[in-house]
């Protein structure tokens, strides 16, 4: 793997440590529903399938 898509994943596991720490994380907390559903259940299920999306792209350009 090239040393620079090794350097996005580096950065984007220290992107979603920050997204999933416990401060960020329960600013989404609250009564509001979207859909029914909490904010803070939203927000957690966005940001795991944003980081799937962006590092399928990145493994998916190292293959080329």
């Amino acid at each position: 793997m090239k040393k620079r898509h090794e350097q996005k994943l580096i950065i984007l596991s220290i992107g979603l440590m920050l997204a999933f720490s416990i401060p960020i994380s329960l600013l989404f907390n609250s009564e509001k529903n979207v859909f029914g559903y909490p904010m803070i259940l939203i927000y957690l299920f966005a940001v795991w399938t944003i980081s799937i999306i962006i590092s399928f792209v990145i493994i998916k350009k190292y293959d080329e």
